[in-house]
């Protein structure tokens, strides 16, 4: 198996996806990580990894500060069971492990699907590997796969 930076930055090239790794230590938090980015948590976008009824899987792009809105992805995607894989299926699904899941160089090409409020933003989010963030612009990577942008998310819980 290759490099996952690399897997990225090959995928990414393949898709004429500007793209910019930044090494980071670990966090413990989305502040956290925010802070030690210089970002605010919104800037950070969540790559979920959502599993169908029938063991096909989507990418759903929340931002940092927002939380998934199961109904609202359900009725864009048009189903009525959608849930988190366990962390051995979604390393199966995307070859990435959780915390560093991008569909950038996934292993299967899944659906897109991006929360409307990262249109127009240059955002962070996994780079496939643990202790790096990729940067990369909402709208170039939403027109490389074709995502589907539309309102899927809600206020996170208090954290």
């Amino acid at each position: 198996m290759p490099d996952p930076l690399d897997r990225v930055r090959t995928a990414a090239a393949a898709r004429g996806l500007d793209i910019e790794f930044r090494e980071r230590p670990s966090a413990s938090s989305l502040d956290e990580a925010a802070a030690l980015l210089g970002l605010q948590p919104a800037d950070i976008v969540k790559t979920l990894v959502v599993k169908r009824a029938d063991d096909t899987y989507l990418f759903a792009l929340i931002p940092g500060d927002l939380a998934i809105s199961w109904p609202k992805l359900r009725a864009v995607v048009g189903v009525n069971k959608l849930r988190l894989p366990e962390a051995e299926l979604a390393l199966a699904a995307t070859g990435y492990e959780r915390g560093t899941i991008v569909p950038i160089g996934s292993t299967t090409d899944w659906p897109v699907y991006a929360d409307e409020s990262i249109v127009g933003r240059r955002i962070a989010m996994g780079a496939g590997a643990h202790g790096y963030s990729l940067f990369v612009d909402a709208d170039a990577l939403i027109a490389a796969y074709g995502a589907t942008v539309a309102d899927i998310s809600q206020p996170a819980a208090a954290r």
